[in-house]
């Protein structure tokens, strides 16, 4: 059974990582693996409810985007980045600013073809913006012959846990097998998996993992991680 404590501390511990902004509900469960049902009438009725004995100030609703806006944002990070953004981009500039739009905001407005045609509609009328015109000229089409299977098979990855000895090995792979094998050859001490999290951004949550253990990172891709760090990891199945 999760405590009330254990969740009134993951709600510090993450506003504290989001530049002290407490999550909203469905965010910190993909955060913390602590699920509405968790909490929801045991403890409090309201999630703004935990946030407040938590010591923090709950979120005000956000205003929806209006397409205008979501094109000044993507055309300032396309700016920011020398190149038009990939889902991946946008993903890491979700986790590292609160206030940019996720990648599902952006889908709405169509596939990636979709996008940057309206982007450079949007950047041909604004004289201040033709740098990032020139961008979007330069995307290559996507290729209409793929196959969508290996597309949808390829769009997967898997960030894992594996430990050899007292260290724990952080990293992302398309090929878990493969990749395990690969790290048996290379190290000296037998590593074994502890765990997998299958994701369609393993460069995002890979970063995420990385970022949330920063303070036990030992070299690299190397962590010495708590017990409790490793149940973290592992109430993950997907991300």
């Amino acid at each position: 059974m999760i405590t009330k404590a254990h969740i009134l501390a993951e709600i510090a511990r993450t506003a504290k990582a989001n530049k002290a902004v407490p999550l909203g509900a469905r965010r910190f469960y993909t955060e913390t693996g602590i699920k509405q049902t968790d909490w929801l009438g045991k403890y409090w009725s309201k999630w703004g409810d935990a946030i407040r004995e938590a010591g923090l100030t709950p979120n005000t609703l956000q205003v929806g985007y209006g397409e205008t806006r979501l094109m000044e944002l993507l055309a300032s990070f396309a700016r920011e980045l020398g190149r038009f953004p990939g889902r991946t981009d946008i993903q890491l500039k979700t986790y590292r600013d609160k206030g940019f739009p996720d990648r599902n905001t952006f889908r709405r407005l169509g596939k990636k073809e979709e996008l940057v045609a309206k982007l450079a509609a949007f950047c041909r009328t604004r004289p201040d913006y033709h740098d990032v015109l020139k961008l979007c000229t330069s995307v290559e089409p996507a290729e209409d012959d793929a196959d969508p299977a290996i597309e949808a098979e390829e769009a997967f990855g898997y960030v894992y846990l594996l430990k050899s000895g007292r260290f724990f090995k952080i990293g992302r792979t398309n090929a878990m097998g493969r990749r395990e094998y690969e790290l048996a050859i290379q190290l000296p001490q037998k590593a074994t998996r502890v765990h997998s999290i299958k994701t369609d951004d393993p460069v995002g949550i890979e970063d995420y993992w990385h970022r949330r253990f920063a303070d036990r990172r030992k070299n690299g891709e190397w962590f010495e991680l708590t017990t409790r760090d490793v149940a973290a990891f592992k109430r993950r199945k997907f991300m």
